[in-house]
């Protein structure tokens, strides 16, 4: 998602994905960045809700977020955590980084809208060096033929609701069809009573280039 073309979502967001860390997504952020070192980008790190959760071993990471509402704020929760976080304009397809130069890419709640996920995750790739390490936590669509189907009925309007974003998207699929390995990853539904959220279905993992 470019946030940077819908200010209202961001700011929509910015007020409400803080009552979700209340009901344990913030113990899946800490599980989706546990053992992490070296060199981290972030893609996409709107508020910065997964800086807190980086493991000591994180030498730097850089943040990159299109958002000026949102970087701000994550600007602001950076300064608040012991992790070196550096904050910077840029997009998921425009990485601000050399080739192989980071030892992981991080990105949550992301992929299900940029424009073109196969492009976002060619320049994650670049950007990570050899058995370099891609975090992720994004929601998926269902296996569930029924479930899915709904999913993809809630599509017609959901994009243009939550900043662009698609609730159907089959996100692990196209991350194996971008070269990347899958090392684990684990389905789950977020929250666990959302029985009806398009966005329920979801996967946590790591995958190497």
């Amino acid at each position: 998602m470019s946030s940077r073309q819908h200010p209202l979502f961001a700011r929509f967001f910015d007020r409400s994905a803080g009552r979700n860390e209340e009901k344990g997504n913030a113990q899946l952020r800490q599980e989706m960045l546990a053992g992490l070192t070296g060199t981290v980008v972030e893609a996409g790190a709107g508020n910065g809700l997964n800086f807190p959760h980086y493991p000591a071993g994180v030498a730097q990471v850089i943040a990159v977020e299109p958002s000026d509402y949102l970087r701000q704020r994550a600007t602001d929760a950076a300064r608040a955590v012991p992790v070196p976080v550096r904050v910077i304009d840029g997009t998921a397809e425009r990485i601000p980084a050399d080739d192989a130069s980071v030892d992981a890419v991080v990105v949550s709640g992301v992929l299900c809208s940029v424009t073109d996920v196969a492009e976002v995750l060619a320049e994650f790739r670049r950007v990570l060096r050899p058995r370099g390490e891609l975090r992720f936590y994004e929601h998926v669509r269902s296996r569930d033929p029924l479930r899915g189907r709904a999913q993809d009925a809630a599509d017609l309007i959901w994009p243009r609701l939550m900043g662009g974003c698609h609730p159907n998207r089959d996100t692990l699929a196209a991350i194996r069809h971008a070269g990347f390995a899958i090392d684990t990853c684990r389905g789950l539904i977020f929250p666990p009573d959302a029985l009806m959220s398009p966005v329920a279905p979801r996967v946590l993992g790591i995958a190497r280039p």
